[in-house]
């Protein structure tokens, strides 16, 4: 397959293409295991948003380099993002916490409070909002609203030598994998990589930028289709103005938004988290280091041209490719590494698409059914002035707190009568249901929703209702935005997600049954002896294909 041209200077030497190798071309042989080994000197742990369990599967058989290393050590195909609100930031919260969204504080990319110190009541979940001047959109990074800590920092507790690198496309990725006291943190912000104000930027990350800048400014060939992504090359007209399904990444000369959505996205991103590695010599020091890698563009080609195109087979082939050379990276130090991938949430199709495969209860949601539209005709109808709800068409819905109790109660009722007529509504449930439900361990797939949305719920964060739509129902009214695929949803295509962990020398297995994201960071703790600090609600999975145990 004709691939980008690799990225300049420090990226070129890190991705060029050279042999998957230097550990080993063929996956690592299969030792049993003995005595129990001494802890890698290295973690890594990667997280590619909006990789869903029904992608992995699709793709799986196809997987030559990155992938197929993972896939000879420890495979959890149903491994679960258990909670409701399925999007990036609540996601990224219980990879390396252990912790689901209730406990983490994360419910959502955004929620509203209407006690932030400024006129915008809309909070993003990585950012500081009592900065002056700030706003939802123009923000200050921050992790001030994670309320847990992550394995970085237990590690850290453990052995204040370790360090911690965490690089994403996305701050919220980088922050929410990384924790509060990382060594290195750096992200995307959509015209170079960027740290907290007052960071030292390293050589890399300055070549890094460079490289980049001038990626962008040179236009992109279009991509060769390898015959598996032939069959899926099918033009969607979803409007006069716009086509998807047949692209093959071609790129005008300084169009950073199509650069975002494509594979060159994953090679800078991972080819920075390589390059710091590298100088830091990370697991070279005697004590164990902590790499992050967030990888978001698939998560762009999902929203923008949806999970079934060529587009994404180009995507998932591409960053299989990708992770190989990052390994073959970490091959050459001699470092005792292990890995973990998994995703923050999966995804769903547009149904336009959908509708063709198999999928004929696969709709756009009506237009009219988000929070502002219901509001004003519930105050209308109720005699009420002023908005009197907060939201979207679906999760988190907010009543103002201008209401009085009784209008409270009015506003409520009838919001509550409303949505659920609807027939793309599923339920509509209650702060008061989601708080008197119990927490639960059980199986993920066996959840309620009630439980899945009690595992989203924060008392001072949560909205006062939250909406979930029917299955197959995109809250996306039109495709004239552009977003034409989303996830979010309580339903198993968001919440699942592959699970894998690799490490050489690892005999490797495969486990069907159904695992969470927050047995991720306990795991990865039982591996490297570290003490879990704080009382989590995940577990940790044994990683030893035989009689022993690694939890022990």
């Amino acid at each position: 397959m004709k691939s980008f041209r690799p990225l300049a200077a420090a990226a070129a030497a890190l991705l060029a293409a050279a042999p998957l190798a230097a550990q080993e071309a063929a996956p690592a042989r299969n030792v049993p295991s003995q005595a129990p080994r001494a802890a890698p000197s290295l973690v890594v742990v990667i997280s590619v948003d909006q990789f869903s369990a029904d992608l992995f599967a699709e793709y799986r058989a196809q997987f030559s380099a990155g992938f197929a290393r993972l896939m000879s050590g420890a495979v959890f195909p149903s491994g679960y993002q258990s909670h409701a609100a399925t999007e990036t930031c609540p996601g990224h919260s219980t990879i390396l916490t252990g912790d689901h969204p209730a406990k983490t504080g994360i419910i959502a990319n955004d929620w509203t409070d209407f006690s932030a110190p400024r006129a915008d009541k809309t909070v993003y979940c990585s950012e500081d909002e009592s900065v002056p001047g700030s706003t939802s959109n123009n923000y200050t990074v921050s992790d001030k609203h994670l309320k847990v800590p992550t394995l970085g920092e237990w590690m850290k507790l453990a052995d204040p030598q370790s360090r911690v690198v965490s690089v994403a496309g996305k701050d919220r990725a980088a922050v929410m994998m990384g924790g509060h006291k990382t060594d290195e943190i750096w992200w995307w912000n959509g015209k170079a990589f960027v740290s907290y104000a007052g960071r030292a930027e390293p050589a890399m990350v300055t070549r890094m930028n460079a490289n980049v800048t001038k990626r962008i400014a040179e236009a992109q060939e279009p991509l060769e289709l390898p015959p598996f992504c032939q069959a899926r090359s099918r033009a969607f007209q979803l409007n006069p103005n716009r086509s998807v399904g047949d692209g093959r990444f071609a790129r005008a000369a300084g169009n950073s938004t199509a650069f975002r959505a494509s594979p060159e996205f994953d090679e800078a991103i991972v080819a920075t988290a390589a390059g710091l590695a590298t100088d830091m010599k990370l697991g070279q020091s005697g004590h164990t280091d902590l790499l992050i890698v967030g990888a978001s563009a698939t998560d762009y080609v999902g929203h923008t041209l949806g999970t079934e195109g060529s587009e994404m087979c180009l995507q998932l082939l591409s960053l299989d490719q990708t992770l190989g050379k990052l390994f073959a990276v970490l091959d050459k130090t001699g470092v005792d590494y292990a890995v973990v991938l998994t995703a923050d949430h999966g995804g769903h199709d547009m149904p336009e698409r959908n509708r063709e495969h198999a999928a004929p209860m696969a709709a756009r949601v009506a237009k009219g059914l988000d929070a502002k539209t219901m509001g004003k005709e519930i105050g209308a109808a109720l005699g009420i002035a002023g908005p009197v709800l907060v939201g979207g068409n679906s999760g988190d819905v907010y009543l103002s707190p201008d209401l009085s109790k009784a209008d409270r109660a009015r506003v409520q009722a009838e919001a509550i009568k409303r949505w659920s007529a609807n027939p793309q509504v599923e339920a509509v449930l209650t702060r008061a249901q989601i708080a008197a439900t119990p927490i639960v361990h059980t199986p993920p797939e066996t959840w309620t929703l009630l439980e899945r949305a009690r595992a989203s719920y924060d008392q001072q964060r949560s909205g006062d209702l939250v909406i979930a739509l029917k299955p197959r129902v995109t809250p996306i009214a039109g495709t004239e935005g552009g977003s034409i695929a989303t996830h979010g949803s309580f339903w198993d295509y968001d919440r699942r997600v592959p699970i894998l962990f690799w490490r050489k020398g690892m005999t490797g297995f495969e486990q069907p049954l159904s695992v969470e994201t927050v047995d991720i960071a306990p795991t990865l703790a039982a591996l490297i002896h570290v003490p879990v600090p704080v009382e989590i609600d995940g577990r940790c999975l044994d990683l030893d294909a035989g009689a022993g145990d690694s939890c022990k």
